[in-house]
């Protein structure tokens, strides 16, 4: 079990939470859990939020809101994903805007808003006077979507990817003629190229499936001819087996997560969260933590942080550090990190780039080389942390492991982002898509989404980045707090996918050890849940969610009403699905939308463009309509 925040504690009412933020507060209980830190019950009556209580004179308070620009109204899973468009991305790929299937805004704002907690103890342990933080659910939700929005707003040749624009027969994963399904997954043309060949695909077809393939990271669909899926479905899986370990194209199966709870390792990852901490050197000698920069506000101003990260779960926690005040010198290599190029721009630079890495210091290096790695050691000499998401061997191959810079910087915090984590030994590439099926999060999203498999929205590279930036923060907190000096510390897509489906992992694991993070109180019943999804308008799609016999009782009233008014059936007693979506094709979902809101039914319009988001009041505060429209800090500081 890891100790690291020991001593350290959360407070806040676990007692009937409203079932809305139950996710939230079951997901945060768990991180401070794994992380050592204890949970003591308060009842408030100060609404959602939490302390956070580091030592005798610093502790910090956390404000939970649901919607960006603090209004208190209904809020869920179902109506952040609806509103923000994150339904929207997943259903570029998936036939339609539809929820992920997964408490995905709910555990992302667990991580942030300990991160953003943690963050700010750091601060008035470095003589900040910050004490409180906030972070709402549409905030981290709009983080999650922040390159595919920069995408659909940058100046030049924008994208216009709807949801429904790619078909779901038509993209990985795939299937073979004895049933199994798979993702498959390379970097390189040339591999790519020869699995098809042997698969008896023509060249044509195979070329004309790379590009697609190759963006799937970038926008969310995979479109490849069918002609790839109608030959793999025709083969049996062991000869795929068979082709792609000659060509070297990596495949994995979709598990399910009662297969990913069989493995040797999952036990111990669920115990110790998504992190690996590792503390060394002796304390005596340890540099206290630099004091806060007093010409910013932000926690962690004055310290300085030095990534080597390429593509999204990299470079999104140096973004992160960034946005709470770090210093971020980005390393690049000569000319230039390739994604800045690619289409669709903002100016000189690639707007989906860009929203990962502004604000960022860049320093071109040729890592590979003595000079380079000499310059690299010379910046770790006055950093407070690396961070890079190299493949697994290369630190060490090229002399930048966590010993080698250890020795210049012996109070350090050494952060690897990766794939795995430190016990993987199948040697499949640490990609989203391979860590979605491998981890059972493909099978989960499929069973809720009515899909062969996963998303293609980058589920795990989004939280596995902010996994890592929370781990960054809390190895500093450590250190401040001198618990440690030197710390390295581990992350991975796999980390990030047990932390997203942890309390189905804990039931699975019923063995010594195990504890549930379900909160206290009744579930909801499922009279009222079954009523909660998206519906079909007359003009777009509406997510209603009713968690609660009053929210219930509301939507019931209202659609009694209407239907009265459309001289419908009433049936206001037994009110299902199929009368709820017959009522609602009467009326738009901005109408319906505007109706709820003033009965106080839980009710959101899905958001199918994107560029609609700046237009959004409630949203205003977490975007910036620059350039292109970027989302901001997912928290706020006092």
């Amino acid at each position: 079990m890891t100790v690291l925040l020991e001593g350290c504690y959360l407070s806040g009412s676990l007692r009937n939470p409203t079932p809305a933020l139950a996710p939230l507060y079951a997901s945060l209980r768990y991180q401070a859990n794994a992380l050592g830190a204890a949970w003591e019950n308060v009842d408030t009556e100060s609404g959602a939020a939490f302390a956070l209580h580091v030592a005798d004179h610093v502790a910090v308070d956390c404000v939970l809101e649901g919607w960006s620009d603090a209004v208190e109204r209904p809020i869920s899973e179902t109506l952040a994903q609806a509103a923000t468009g994150l339904m929207s991305v997943h259903g570029r790929a998936s036939g339609g805007a539809q929820p992920l299937g997964v408490d995905y805004v709910s555990i992302l704002t667990a991580v942030l808003s300990l991160q953003g907690a943690m963050a700010a103890a750091i601060g008035g342990l470095r003589g900040a006077s910050t004490h409180t933080t906030t972070a709402s659910l549409t905030s981290s939700a709009l983080l999650s979507v922040a390159q595919y929005l920069a995408g659909a707003t940058a100046p030049e040749t924008p994208e216009r990817l709807r949801p429904g624009t790619a078909s779901v027969q038509e993209r990985p994963p795939f299937m073979s003629a004895d049933g199994v399904v798979f993702e498959l997954e390379t970097l390189d043309a040339v591999p790519w190229r020869d699995f098809w060949t042997q698969a008896g695909v023509d060249a044509a077809s195979a070329g004309k499936g790379w590009s697609g393939f190759l963006l799937r990271y970038a926008k969310a669909i995979a479109p490849v001819p069918v002609a790839l899926c109608e030959a793999l479905a025709t083969l049996p899986f062991a000869q795929i087996e068979h082709i792609a370990q000659q060509t070297g194209v990596a495949i994995c199966r979709v598990r399910t997560l009662q297969e990913r709870a069989q493995d040797e390792d999952t036990m111990d990852m669920w115990r110790n969260g998504p992190w690996r901490f590792q503390c060394d050197g002796g304390l005596a000698q340890a540099r206290p933590l630099k004091p806060c920069d007093p010409s910013s506000h932000l926690p962690l101003a004055g310290l300085t942080v030095v990534e080597s990260c390429r593509r999204i779960q990299g470079p999104l926690a140096g973004r992160l550090l960034s946005l709470l005040g770090a210093t971020v010198i980005r390393i690049e290599p000569p000319g230039g990190d390739p994604l800045r190029g690619i289409p669709p721009m903002a100016e000189d630079v690639s707007a989906r780039f860009d929203a990962l890495n502004r604000d960022k210091n860049v320093r071109e290096i040729d890592i590979k080389s003595a000079t380079g790695k000499a310059e690299v050691m010379a910046l770790i000499q006055q950093a407070d942390v690396f961070l890079h998401n190299w493949a697994p061997g290369k630190a060490a191959e090229m002399g930048l492991e966590y010993d080698d810079m250890k020795q210049v910087n012996p109070d350090l915090v050494y952060t690897y982002a990766g794939g795995w984590g430190a016990r993987a030994e199948h040697g499949l590439p640490g990609t989203d898509f391979m860590a979605q099926a491998y981890s059972g999060v493909a099978a989960k999203i499929a069973a809720a989404s009515g899909l062969p498999g996963g998303a293609v929205f980058t589920v795990l590279d989004v939280l596995g980045g902010a996994v890592a930036a929370q781990g960054v923060t809390a190895a500093l907190l450590a250190r401040g707090l001198g618990r440690a000096r030197s710390i390295r510390v581990d992350t991975s897509l796999l980390g990030a996918a047990t932390l997203l489906c942890a309390d189905e992992l804990g039931a699975l694991l019923q063995q010594a050890g195990y504890q549930s993070h379900v909160l206290d109180g009744e579930p909801p019943s499922p009279a009222w849940t079954s009523l909660s999804g998206v519906y079909a308008t007359a003009q777009g799609l509406i997510a209603l969610d009713c968690l609660d016999e009053r929210a219930f009782s509301r939507l019931t009233h209202a659609i009694v009403d209407a239907a009265s008014e459309h001289r419908l059936n009433r049936a206001n007693d037994n009110l299902n699905r199929e009368h709820l979506q017959r009522v609602l094709q009467h009326r738009k979902a901005q109408e319906w939308a505007a109706l709820f809101e003033m009965n106080g039914v839980p009710a959101a319009v899905v958001v199918e463009d994107l560029t609609e988001l700046s237009r959004d009041p409630r949203l205003a505060p977490a975007l910036d309509k620059d350039i292109y429209v970027r989302v901001n800090s997912p928290w706020r500081f006092q």
